[in-house]
């Protein structure tokens, strides 16, 4: 085939597969299979050429394809993409990204971009982060917080534009000047919800919005749940802030697990319905993570470690064994002589009392007459209740 033929024929598939976003429901299998059998350009022909359904298609729904293909108009989407400042890709681009792929025949058919950057090089680094709707303050916190973690460290965050956890941690990304990517359950030119239209429009400037229905389609409830396999297919894992135990988050993170990605979760509290479906993720095969570090550490490159969780280290902490078994050994409310001390901290007289002047130099005790006393300073690290003011 001639360069000629070979960038008319691409053409061809490029308008047909814009033609099918029109007549195909998003993650729909059976055109999938038909894509897959047939091609992009047959099964075109037999959508806009009618004629007997394709085998395990019913009359009825070959209609409805049928009447949508006769409405579809791909040159008037394209026009109406160009003018929202928004392009096609599709399976043979260099912009696609080939995780997409790993959705079989729920792949999907093309997607449309608004925004400048590459989607397929900022999805190689990327992670989803999802959560309920109405969230409490704790998990828009947790969602933005993780969100900016996430940006500083060079990740992309994917979301869905959607209300509560998917806002906060776009808003948490753009707020650490990062990347964000907003998948959509619309045609990208008609943000939803109508509510974010200003935070869908900043993502577009400084990120990406992506969606697989064509210009000027409306969400519908389908639609969401399907969306979801894109966000998770895209990502190297997904992280699920707060979840009832049927949330659509959860479908996200399923969709995770089937795929072989990275599922996390942030816990909540014990007693709040909804933080119910990450509980009963992380009691499954997701991972507990807590901030970006933990992240990172699942989904980055060899090396990549959160670092270590302790405590403050106390004075007390860097006290040799034996003068802290002498400090230990004190009562604490009243003096105690050396031989006292002595048979508490299982050492001898003149050792403990060695180590009482050592202790008494770091301001740990003090000397009443014979005996031994602890000083506030002693006390406080042994007090079980609140500190005395």
């Amino acid at each position: 085939m001639r360069a000629g033929e070979a960038e008319e024929a691409g053409e061809a598939e490029r308008t047909g597969r814009v033609f099918l976003t029109r007549v195909l429901e998003p993650g729909d299998p059976v055109g999938g299979r038909w894509l897959r059998q047939f091609g992009v350009r047959e099964t075109v022909r037999r959508l806009r050429e009618g004629g007997e359904p394709p085998p395990g298609v019913s009359g009825t729904r070959w209609q409805g394809l049928l009447a949508r293909a006769a409405r579809a108009d791909p040159g008037a989407d394209l026009a109406a993409a160009r003018e929202a400042g928004t392009r096609f890709v599709c399976p043979g681009d260099t912009e696609w990204p080939a995780q997409l792929d790993d959705l079989g025949d729920e792949r999907p058919v093309g997607l449309w971009v608004r925004g400048h950057p590459g989607l397929r090089m900022w999805a190689l680094r990327s992670v989803a982060v999802v959560g309920a709707r109405a969230c409490t303050e704790y998990g828009a916190h947790a969602a933005a917080t993780l969100a900016a973690g996430l940006a500083e460290r060079g990740w992309v965050v994917v979301s869905g534009g959607a209300y509560g956890v998917d806002g906060a941690a776009h808003r948490g990304a753009l707020a650490a000047d990062g990347a964000t990517v907003a998948v959509l359950a619309c045609g990208v030119d008609r943000p939803y919800p109508r509510g974010h239209t200003a935070l869908i429009d900043r993502i577009a400037q400084q990120g990406l919005v992506i969606g697989e229905l064509p210009p000027g389609d409306q969400p519908t409830p389908n639609r969401f749940v399907v969306r979801n396999r894109v966000i998770a297919a895209l990502t190297r894992g997904t992280v699920v802030v707060e979840a009832a135990c049927r949330s659509g988050s959860l479908v996200t993170a399923r969709a995770a697990q089937r795929l072989g990605r990275f599922t996390m979760g942030v816990p909540g509290p014990v007693s709040s319905a909804l933080s119910a479906g990450v509980h009963e993720l992380l009691r499954g095969e997701a991972v507990l993570v807590t901030d970006a570090a933990d992240v990172v550490e699942l989904v980055g490159e060899i090396g990549e470690l959160a670092p270590p969780r302790r405590g403050p280290v106390l004075p007390r902490d860097l006290l040799a064994p034996g003068t802290a078994a002498v400090l230990a050994a004190l009562p604490a409310g009243r003096p105690a002589g050396p031989g006292e001390i002595a048979r508490e901290a299982r050492t001898s007289r003149e050792d403990a009392v060695a180590r009482l002047y050592e202790l008494r130099a770091l301001g740990y005790v003090e000397r009443h007459d014979d005996g031994w006393k602890l000083t506030r300073q002693g006390v406080l690290p042994v007090l079980t209740g609140p500190h005395p003011p």
